[in-house]
């Protein structure tokens, strides 16, 4: 999970100096981002075959060795197109590994307090990755943009010891179990965390790609000015996710959620209101903190909801469904916007699409909010069974 969400971010803040070097338009360099995601999406419904098929430890020994190589690559290509393919290779390793982190966990916890404690810790790696790789990328970049590329290779070597270790050695399966897909998608929580985290991820990768363009090219920021610009959006997660069990099962994942979309949908429309990140602490700043909020009230809470009502059974088919909507709302949102930048001089137009895929989110959240209520399901319940 950790070095999922730092590929995710370490190449943020080196994006306009990659398309720089590489002479590539904004459309074009945002595939280093929206690559990774594309990968990451296209192989998580396979990636359970995959592992049923060949073991889990084989697979993600593989994935980890693959990875690795891919970072080296794409760090030293002088081509595009080589570096496009080493991002996406790295989200369809990506998608052989993550659905299996969350699914151990949700199998291996009775729902309650232990699980939920266990999904907020793994929360925590994801916000902590996420964190560790914009402020290695701001740091990086000044350097050279290929040191961000490179730097996912150490994480991902040293945990080859461990998993060697660890990991239990297992039988390969020659029947691979029937995914039940029409099941889970007549499962009204599940669908509704995976739209909901879809717009939440979006809209939030969405804003910081403008925002990374818009302080560097209009603003002239730094490298590592644009990082620590960008800091108040992930570290309030970081630092709040050891909780966030606590405040599931006080207030249940629902009113989180609805909380956790409100949130970004006014610091978007706040900011375009007035799309200029100068003055920064009166501009920018509110904007990032109510993004960051969101995160911290709906993050785990969409994890948990994710598999909240789903059979035991089900469990490792439907979190690469919820993984793959994560995935294509950063794919859908970044190509989109990345063109609108592109093909406009002005961040009205992208910035009005992230404020309407986040009222949308918001709009999924309040009809979970009133079918929970009618279902009569209070705060932190999570009875096994779909609507």
């Amino acid at each position: 999970m950790l070095i999922d969400s730092l590929e995710v971010s370490v190449v943020l803040v080196a994006l306009p100096s990659i398309g720089a070097d590489l002479g590539l338009s904004l459309w074009a360099v945002q595939w280093t981002m929206s690559g990774f995601a594309l990968g990451f999406a296209a192989f998580l419904l396979l990636g359970p075959r995959a592992i049923a098929s060949w073991g889990r430890r084989r697979v993600y020994l593989a994935a980890l060795v693959v990875f690795a190589a891919a970072s080296v690559i794409g760090g030293l290509t002088d081509h595009a197109a080589v570096l496009m393919a080493t991002r996406v290779l790295k989200g369809i390793c990506a998608a052989l590994t993550a659905p299996t982190g969350l699914a151990i966990i949700t199998t291996t916890f009775e729902d309650g307090p232990r699980q939920r404690r266990a999904v907020s810790l793994y929360a925590l790696f994801g916000a902590a990755g996420f964190t560790t790789g914009l402020l290695l990328s701001g740091a990086l970049t000044g350097q050279s943009w290929r040191w961000t590329l490179l730097a996912p290779a150490p994480f991902a070597l040293a945990l080859l010891l461990p998993a060697l270790k660890l990991i239990p050695r297992e039988p390969a399966r020659s029947v691979v179990p029937p995914f039940p897909l029409l099941r889970l998608l007549r499962n009204g929580p599940l669908i509704r965390a995976a739209l909901g985290a879809a717009t939440l991820n979006g809209t939030y990768l969405g804003l910081l790609l403008l925002v990374t363009f818009q302080g560097q090219h209009d603003e002239q920021w730094t490298p590592w000015q644009t990082a620590l610009a960008l800091l108040p959006a992930c570290l309030p997660l970081a630092l709040s996710a050891p909780f966030a069990a606590r405040l599931v099962g006080r207030f249940g994942t629902e009113r989180l959620i609805v909380l956790g979309a409100l949130t970004p949908a006014l610091g978007y429309g706040l900011y375009l209101n007035d799309p200029v990140p100068s003055p920064y602490a009166v501009s920018l700043l509110p904007t990032l903190l109510l993004v960051g909020l969101g995160f911290v009230l709906a993050f785990a809470a969409l994890n948990m909801q994710a598999t909240s009502r789903v059979a035991p059974a089900d469990r490792a088919a439907a979190i690469p469904i919820y993984q793959t909507a994560v995935q294509l709302g950063a794919v859908i949102t970044l190509v989109v916007i990345g063109r609108l930048l592109t093909s406009r001089d002005d961040v009205v137009a992208p910035l009005t699409l992230v404020t309407g895929l986040s009222v949308a989110g918001l709009l999924i959240a309040l009809y979970g909010l009133r079918a929970d209520g009618q279902s009569g399901i209070g705060a932190g319940e999570t009875p096994q069974r779909s609507r």
